[in-house]
């Protein structure tokens, strides 16, 4: 991870054989495979990435991703908080727009790839002229060459997995049951795990931990202490805490503290 130079933008690099499991992130993504290749799932289905593609995910869509041969993958990546989008859309629509996603996992442009690696390399500050106007250009380039506006008729979640979702999101560190969450939506505890499988991709269990992982990271970046982070955000010890960090980021709480802060 690196010291990011725009508020609200976070900066990854890896390489690895490290096997990702299904997790999701609050922010949107954009990166570059450099080396290798990878297969993954995404809100498009399984995508398979290599060298020189740009992948994208957005916030809340459930992906993973493992190395394909033997010798892993090398990514870098950029993530960014939602308010940033939001307003760089704004900026790019004239006002008309402020929700998007982007629409391609994989995309194989080299003008996008190029925009990437000249955007991670401001954010970084491994351009000495990466000035503050340089990177508001750079940001809004590369933002316009991957996003696509939501449509208005994507369907949404339905209405018994929403008030569960809702439930969830609001306070991902209490304790809740499958009952608890089947009696909110109306429905019996299997027709409940089923509808909400299917709508999310996760069990309402792994969804629970993914958000509360979530607020650990948000907690950490903030300056809480990792003992601390981990009662805050519902694990039931650092050491619990830890364990699904890692796996879900790659990266250890403690490391994490090091950069962020």
């Amino acid at each position: 991870m690196f010291r990011s130079t725009i508020a609200g933008v976070q900066a990854v690099a890896a390489e690895t054989d490290h096997r990702f499991s299904r997790h999701t992130h609050d922010q949107f993504g954009i990166g570059i495979i450099e080396h290798g290749a990878q297969v993954s799932a995404s809100g498009r289905g399984q995508v398979e990435a290599g060298p020189g593609d740009t992948i994208t995910v957005n916030p809340g869509e459930v992906h993973d991703g493992a190395p394909i041969g033997d010798h892993g993958r090398s990514w870098r990546m950029l993530y960014f908080e939602p308010n940033i989008i939001a307003k760089a859309v704004a900026e790019i629509t004239e006002g008309k727009k402020s929700l998007v996603e982007f629409a391609d996992p994989v995309m194989r442009i080299g003008r996008t790839a190029g925009d990437f690696r000249l955007l991670f390399a401001a954010v970084t500050g491994q351009e000495a002229a990466a000035a503050c106007l340089r990177r508001q250009e750079l940001l809004l380039t590369l933002l316009a060459g991957v996003m696509q506006e939501k449509s208005d008729t994507m369907p949404a979640f339905p209405a018994a997995v929403a008030i569960a979702l809702e439930r969830l999101n609001d306070d991902p560190a209490g304790q809740i049951t499958l009952p608890d969450l089947a009696a909110i939506s109306g429905l019996s505890q299997f027709q409940f795990l089923r509808a909400f499988s299917r709508a999310t991709g996760l069990t309402p269990h792994a969804y629970l931990i993914q958000r509360r992982v979530s607020l650990a990271r948000r907690l950490i970046a903030g300056g809480i202490p990792l003992a601390q982070a981990a009662v805050e955000s519902g694990f039931s010890d650092q050491s619990h805490m830890t364990r699904i960090f890692t796996r879900t980021y790659g990266i250890s709480p403690g490391n994490y503290a090091e950069v962020a802060r």
